[in-house]
């Protein structure tokens, strides 16, 4: 594991010595502390059970973790799910330009900029199609493209390749460095190691047990240093 650099800008997520159980289960993770910076894409691994999900529940302030604190700089909080859902009968560049439009945009500026968030995605072609046309994929990276476009802080994905073939996995992982474009940050909760390669590093909480943590666990991934 490499050691975490040090940096002058200030974090955007700040968690320190973290634990959580669900009585009376034994505790997920214990001594859990890292921080995520603005722009940087963090992938949270660890076995099936060990508190992914859990883990951006505390960041979002959906759940109070039993001990430590967690604390984000952000105002702006997006989520987005497993399972891609979205107006059924509404196109692609609907749902992409509805975030748009809640900042402030007119609708001809909304879906210019919202046209420009599909092509990064892969969805240029696909921008007048109804929601319920699309395929798994396509509508992941939709999901992906309309999280972005209400420009967040804190961006938090949970297992975004869960429910798709590898082919689709593969589309849906190449477009994950997007994610980062607008400043957030951003954690992705998976087990795919293709999506793990995809982020700039790993947390892996299967380093943290109910002994303690290993503080180099937020390590470098072997694919943000290539690139």
């Amino acid at each position: 594991m490499m050691e975490i650099p040090q940096r002058p800008d200030e974090p955007i997520i700040v968690a320190e010595d973290l634990g959580h159980r669900f009585p009376p289960a034994p505790f997920l993770w214990r001594h859990l502390s890292f921080h995520v910076y603005a722009g940087e894409i963090v992938a949270v691994c660890g076995r099936s059970g060990c508190g992914k999900s859990t883990l951006l529940s505390i960041i979002a302030g959906w759940q109070k973790p039993c001990e430590g604190i967690c604390r984000h700089n952000g105002t702006k909080v997006n989520w987005v799910f497993q399972n891609p859902y979205g107006a059924a009968y509404r196109t692609a560049l609907d749902i992409a330009s509805y975030p748009l439009l809640c900042l402030g945009m007119n609708r001809a500026e909304a879906e210019l900029e919202a046209h420009r968030t599909l092509d990064m995605f892969a969805l240029s072609n696909r921008e007048h199609t109804l929601f319920s046309a699309l395929s798994g994929g396509e509508a992941q990276r939709l999901m992906l493209a309309r999280a972005i476009n209400a420009h967040p802080d804190v961006l938090l994905v949970d297992e975004p390749t869960a429910q798709l073939d590898n082919s689709t996995s593969q589309l849906v992982n190449a477009s994950l460095a997007h994610l980062a474009c607008n400043g957030a940050a951003v954690l992705v909760a998976t087990h795919d190691p293709q999506t793990r390669q995809a982020c700039d590093r790993v947390l892996d909480l299967n380093s943290y047990g109910t002994a303690g943590g290993n503080d180099n666990a937020l390590s470098v991934s072997s694919t943000a240093e290539s690139r």
